[in-house]
């Protein structure tokens, strides 16, 4: 009787132990069910996302949104380096990255985007950020025509989607790169024109 109590004690402490692990486990956000509306997710909600995954299905479904009707996100872990593909208000093919980090992305992003252009058959690439870059990535973009959105642009794109302004949001989503035209012993810089047209009107 007494080892049917002790097993009875075993077999209940081993489950709640379980139980316990279960419930304190945390969730991924978003979860899977739950489709996500680009009109609701806020920067705080794409900073609690626990991988990429979430953060690509979101700029994905804001692409859609703001009128990219031919979006798409390519394929998981044999993806090229490319996490989605669109075509912009010139009929350019564009190429994404999307990097969402507690920290500052680095070169290797770059390097992942550019060198997927030719597979997806794209002529312009860009990496977009819940974070900033470090300055060899920045860089390293300037050199290869890649647009970098961080984190600011990020949050202007989602504020103007959200207010209605889709053509300014479309406006900064599709700006020209900051470009280093000539060799780095002689360096040029081309200006983004139209990031400085939306500063001078801001004014």
């Amino acid at each position: 009787m007494t080892k049917m109590i002790i097993l009875l004690v075993i077999l209940v402490i081993v489950t709640a132990v379980f139980v316990f692990k279960v419930l304190s486990r945390k969730k991924s956000y978003p979860p899977q069910s739950i489709v996500i509306d680009p009109l609701k997710i806020t920067i705080q909600d794409i900073d609690r996302m626990e991988d990429g995954t979430g953060f690509v299905e979101y700029l994905y479904r804001l692409f859609l949104a703001m009128g990219y009707s031919d979006a798409y996100k390519t394929r998981g872990g044999r993806d090229f380096g490319s996490d989605l593909v669109f075509t912009d208000g010139e009929g350019v093919r564009n190429v994404v990255q999307a990097k969402c980090y507690s920290y500052p992305v680095g070169l290797g992003a770059v390097q992942e985007i550019y060198s997927s252009m030719r597979y997806y058959r794209a002529k312009k690439s860009m990496v977009i950020s819940s974070n900033q870059y470090t300055s060899a990535c920045e860089e390293l973009a300037s050199y290869n025509a890649v647009r970098l959105h961080s984190r600011s642009d990020l949050i202007e794109i989602i504020n103007l989607f959200k207010s209605g302004q889709i053509d300014k949001a479309k406006d900064i989503l599709e700006s020209e790169p900051r470009i280093i035209l000539q060799s780095w012993d002689n360096k040029v810089i081309k200006k983004d024109f139209k990031v400085e047209k939306r500063w001078v009107a801001k004014k």
